[in-house]
């Protein structure tokens, strides 16, 4: 058996809308725009955005995904139940947690030591949480 290659490519987020969704994840946590197309066919647009240092092969994607359903909408900001839905990694927490909070994101929870690194834990625009990890020395190849 061949060994096949795969990876995690993009993540969808289910927002409310387009351009709130860019102004929160561009101006405030200083992603990168990597794909914005609009699709007359579907009346939607394709929104991808990636940590900004990351290159086009690092990690997975975020794809915002404008809820088009009451259903989809219900789950705005909710999208599991309340617990971390996304772990963004940093080579320096307290360099990011700073400009963060400087650009206005709630932090849930304050930077502390965890087994596996630095984490602290923050809410998007719509109240999902995300843990900001710098993985210690045994963990670096996380990323």
């Amino acid at each position: 058996m061949t060994t096949a290659h795969r990876s995690l490519g993009l993540v969808a987020l289910v927002v409310r809308e387009f351009d709130e969704a860019l102004d929160f994840f561009v101006g405030k946590l200083g992603f990168s725009v990597v794909e914005d197309t609009y699709i007359p066919e579907q009346d939607k647009r394709w929104v991808v955005v990636r940590p900004a240092a990351a290159g086009a092969s690092a990690g997975a994607h975020l794809l915002l995904a404008r809820a088009s359903t009451p259903e989809q909408a219900a789950h705005i900001g909710d999208q599991t139940g309340g617990r971390v839905f996304l772990f963004l990694f940093t080579d320096n927490l307290a360099r990011d947690y700073q400009q963060f909070k400087a650009q206005g994101v709630v932090f849930v929870r304050e930077p502390q030591v965890q087994p596996h690194g630095m984490v602290a834990v923050f809410q998007d625009l719509y109240g999902n949480a995300w843990d900001l990890i710098e993985p210690n020395g045994a963990n670096r190849s996380w990323p």
